[in-house]
């Protein structure tokens, strides 16, 4: 499992790097004022209204940069700075959790498979790593662990699916926040770029996750593949 810590520790320092960013392009632009001196939450109704979503919330969470939208309940959740703050940080957030909305209105395909995988990553993210390091614990003891290993690749395998759709996933919904921005004139010139920074940092964690995900199972595929290879 060496090479898992390895992995995981790499990947955790460059996580923490770029959420130091992303939390400081978030102060940086949370300080510079929206022109049409809109809140967080009026941009988020605005954006819901001109897609022709009626039947969600804008509702203020606690937290910081706890900001989503959950199809469950149909509800944009945003935090305190973004529900209330009118700055180019807060429209950004706003929007791109909108996007969700706006997704999930449209049944936008990547959106639908990642709430399909959340009953089984919520089992998999708590189980997979016991069961391979049962799996390459019990090495040498007969085929059985192979087995056992196995059995904990494919379940560390569904979270990383879910890592990877979740790609595309924030990535869209940023792109439907930029657009809808730009088009309805609610961050122009440089509020649009700042947006668009703010925005980009963002999906950086996600792609950083999702890089850490896939590295661990490549290695983990091939400790199955090295121990077959010696029976």
């Amino acid at each position: 499992m060496m090479g898992y810590y390895l992995i995981a520790g790499i990947m955790f320092l460059v996580g923490m790097l770029v959420n130091s960013r992303l939390k400081s392009k978030f102060k940086h632009y949370s300080e510079v004022s929206l022109g049409n001196g809109l809140s967080g939450r009026e941009i988020a109704e605005k954006m819901l209204f001109d897609n022709g979503i009626t039947d969600v919330r804008v509702i203020s969470t606690p937290g910081f940069l706890s900001d989503h939208y959950n199809p469950q309940d149909k509800t944009v959740n945003l935090s305190d700075d973004v529900y209330n703050g009118r700055s180019v940080a807060a429209a950004a957030v706003a929007a791109h959790e909108c996007g969700h909305a706006v997704q999930h209105a449209a049944a936008y395909a990547p959106l639908k498979m990642r709430s399909a995988l959340v009953p089984a990553v919520q089992i998999s993210s708590t189980l997979s790593q016991w069961v391979i390091a049962a799996g390459i614990g019990f090495m040498g003891f007969g085929g059985g662990s192979q087995t056992i290993l196995l059995i904990g690749i494919a379940l560390f395998a569904i979270s990383t699916l879910f890592s990877v759709i979740t790609l595309p996933v924030e990535y869209d919904a940023s792109n439907r926040a930029l657009a809808w921005m730009q088009s309805a004139h609610i961050a122009v010139g440089s509020e649009h770029e700042g947006a668009q920074d703010a925005l980009k940092w963002a999906a950086r964690t996600y792609v950083v996750a999702a890089i850490a995900s896939v590295a661990n199972l490549i290695y983990f595929i091939m400790i199955f593949l090295n121990r077959r290879n010696d029976d």
